[in-house]
Formats: structure tokens, sequence, C-alpha cells
């Protein structure tokens, strides 16, 4: 059966809130929704700010260092999670504890632009300062 047009937001915010949950509950990621084609923009002056060009381009220059740099995972605390037409904005807190026994947290904002259940483009908001600091002091 077909989805109506109006199904598309609720169905793009369910996928997104699955995936934050299973993050949550260390059986997955949101990066599971991301097509291999995706572009990810992280906006601002990070040390990490800069578009990554496909999936793979950000997992491993992004993520994989960052959870080589933790001892205890990030655990997301949604916010707020909205959905209009094929985009998705979910505002998160997110903490963990990094390899050198300090806590990281920080405050997220993404937003996802899907197409037939996949993130196709993304742009992230965050402390900067905060990812930084994690990023300078303990090395992958």
């Amino acid at each position: 059966m077909a989805q109506s047009k109006d199904d598309v937001p609720a169905r793009n915010k369910a996928l997104v809130e699955d995936r934050f949950n299973a993050w949550r509950n260390g059986t997955g990621n949101p990066f599971e929704l991301l097509a291999d084609e995706a572009s990810w923009t992280i906006v601002g002056r990070s040390a990490a700010s800069k578009t990554y060009s496909s999936k793979e381009d950000f997992l491993r220059e992004v993520i994989r260092p960052f959870n080589a740099r933790m001892k205890e995972g990030l655990k997301p605390a949604i916010r707020n999670i909205y959905a209009d037409g094929n985009t998705v904005i979910i505002f998160f807190d997110a903490a963990g504890i990094a390899r050198d026994g300090k806590p990281y947290t920080n405050t997220y904002a993404w937003f996802l632009e899907m197409r037939d259940g996949k993130v196709v483009k993304a742009s992230a908001f965050y402390d900067s300062i905060e990812f930084n600091d994690l990023w300078t002091r303990v090395a992958p």
C-alpha cells in the first residue's frame, strides 16, 4: 500500500528516533541511516568542521576517531525531535567518558534530509569548544 505524502514526516521521525534509542541502548546508531553518498556538514569552527562527501568519509574522519578517544561511548538523550516533509531535526544531549577518564558532554542539533528512509544530507551543530578540547586532549 502506497504511503501518502503526509506519512513521510512521521515515518522519517520514527526511523531517526528508533536509531537514537538503539544508540542509547548500545544496539545500533543513527549512522546506520546514512546513504553511502550522504553528505555531512559540521557547521562552525571545530577541528572537524567541514563537509564530508560520503558516509565512509564521515565515519573515517570523524566518528571512528571520536569513538577511539572514548572509554565509555556517548549516550544520547533526546530533548526534541521534529519532522517536516523530508527533514528531521533532532536536538539532543550526549555524554560519555574519554579515555583519560574525563567526562565529555555536548549538546547537538542535527538537520537530516531524508529520502527513501535514508539520510542523504546532514548539517550538525554542537559546542565546538567542548569538542575541540576532547579532540586535542585525547589521542585516538
